[in-house]
């Protein structure tokens, strides 16, 4: 079972609780904070209904259904749209959807569905300046999901990788000032002490214009 890490993080116990009122014990596979994905595992000699995720890029104005337990009320599915793509909400470099359903306290780690019923994200957090919804809330996409709860399942930890760089964009000034035609790529401020990028003798007023050839706009 996939839910959010915040969910679980503080418990002692856990335990799943089935629309029929059946209660199962669960166990912690693995958690990862920065995403807030936390991946739990049930025991049990019966088959349990599940849900896929989506394989489709979700699009702005796309038909969305929240479901979850708001204000501890029980089953409850909310409906939206899509209001936007790569939404950063402070956890790194991750991008998250935003979704105009309702979405409240109890609605985390629950699923955002398509009408063709399939997972698209995560319900993990709201902008609420009142504590109530307010029409903005943030779901952990369904192909950043698949990445980390495969890497939970195998390992119980994500590894990342890390360059060991701090970077800013190019600008119209500096792109001049260093004699590059454009302004594209990514400009090192910073390199950390025996980073990855030092050992390859990065320097800080570089400037990274691909990766692999790929372009770095």
């Amino acid at each position: 079972l996939v839910t959010n890490n915040h969910v679980v993080e503080d418990a002692e116990e856990i335990s799943v609780t089935m629309e029929s009122g059946d209660k199962y014990p669960a166990t912690l596979v693995g958690a990862d904070p920065r995403t807030d994905v936390a991946l739990l595992k049930v025991k049990a000699s019966q088959q349990f209904p599940y849900v896929k995720f989506s394989d489709k890029d979700p699009r702005v104005g796309d038909w969305v259904l929240a479901v979850g337990n708001p204000f501890g009320l029980g089953g409850t599915v909310t409906a939206g749209i899509i209001s936007a793509h790569n939404r950063d909400i402070g956890s790194g470099p991750y991008d998250y959807l935003q979704i105009d359903a309702a979405v409240n306290r109890g609605n985390s780690g629950g699923p955002s569905f398509n009408l063709d019923g399939e997972v698209i994200g995560m319900n993990t957090a709201i902008f609420s300046p009142s504590g109530g919804n307010v029409g903005i809330a943030f779901a952990v996409p369904a192909a950043l999901l698949k990445e980390v709860v495969g890497q939970l399942q195998e390992h119980g930890t994500v590894d990342r990788g890390w360059l060991g760089v701090v970077i800013q964009n190019v600008s119209d000034d500096i792109a001049d000032s260093i004699g590059l035609s454009e302004a594209k790529g990514a400009m090192v401020t910073k390199v950390a002490e025996d980073g990855p990028a030092a050992k390859e003798d990065v320097k800080a007023g570089d400037v990274i214009v691909a990766v692999n050839g790929d372009k770095i706009d």
